[in-house]
């Protein structure tokens, strides 16, 4: 089959992004594989798809598949912000805000007038059964005022590093550092990410907090490695960090490949995400 489809990225996390609005589309894990592949195929973190709402409460359905496992995934910031640019860009909606839904969320999107994005990402959810992380046997230590976050104590062989655990819409461990450039991401964040503890394994996030209005992240993401950035993982890291009150409620955050902005007001209150989102070009594969 020919494929058309549209590469875009936000802050270097790049994706395909494909129309099925018109007809419904089912790729095997192995297309979905091709897609994502850097060498033989058109290369991205995510390949993201955009179809029909299943409901009148949404405008669309987005599903997001991991280009390198093709494993449906639950959440992707960045790809959030491409989405609602595809989507203009292609006629398919002049709505302002859109609202989504994903495979397990309903998203509002709001395109900005200097062409960035924002995305209402929900409220962070800590509950160690709903991220999920299994906290069985392990006493954390409670960090910030009140109500504290638990930062549990991960056991990684020869070492044991301190994460807060939340999820925002799919899971994330966050680690504190004092330098992001020399954290030993590429050590640390895949034994992280496949730990026993997170069934569902996990995002690697760590951050280094620079002001209370600014940090520094990169994030070792579920089946795709370091990523130039995450969007989910930002929200989890700025979350964490002004729950420990290290952090003001409006927070910038340098990625690899760019800054987000990041503003929660704590509580039950909802995460909001801005940043860019570009496309690159457009083209047609064969699968």
């Amino acid at each position: 089959m020919k494929l058309r489809f549209t590469k875009m990225h936000g802050a270097g996390n790049d994706f395909v992004v494909i129309d099925a609005t018109a007809s419904p589309l089912s790729l095997s894990a192995a297309q979905l594989q091709r897609l994502g592949d850097r060498r033989l195929g058109v290369g991205a973190d995510q390949i993201l798809v955009v179809e029909r709402a299943s409901s009148s409460e949404a405008d669309f359905r987005y599903r997001i598949f991991n280009g390198t496992s093709g494993e449906e995934v639950e959440h992707c910031g960045n790809g959030a912000r491409c989405f609602v640019r595809f989507v203009h860009e292609k006629g398919l909606s002049d709505r302002n805000p859109l609202r989504v839904e994903t495979v397990n969320n309903r998203l509002v999107l709001q395109a900005q007038p200097d062409g960035r994005v924002t995305v209402d990402m929900n409220a962070p959810i800590f509950e160690p059964e709903r991220v999920p992380f299994d906290a069985a046997g392990l006493t954390p230590r409670l960090a910030g005022p009140p109500p504290a976050l638990p930062l549990w104590p991960l056991d990684l062989d020869d070492t044991v590093v301190e994460v807060a655990v939340l999820s925002m819409g799919n899971p994330h461990a966050v680690v504190l550092v004092d330098d992001v450039d020399r954290a030993p991401v590429t050590q640390w964040g895949p034994r992280i990410e496949r730990h026993r503890r997170f069934a569902r394994k996990v995002n690697a996030g760590f951050v280094q907090i620079i002001d209370r209005g600014h940090v520094a992240l990169r994030v070792y993401e579920r089946d795709a490695g370091e990523t130039l950035a995450c969007g989910t993982g930002a929200c989890a890291a700025v979350v964490a960090g002004i729950r420990q009150g290290l952090l003001d409620p409006a927070v910038e955050v340098d990625t690899r490949g760019g800054r987000l902005r990041i503003e929660w007001a704590g509580g039950d209150a909802h995460v909001f995400m801005t940043g860019p989102a570009q496309t690159v070009f457009e083209g047609e594969i064969e699968l």
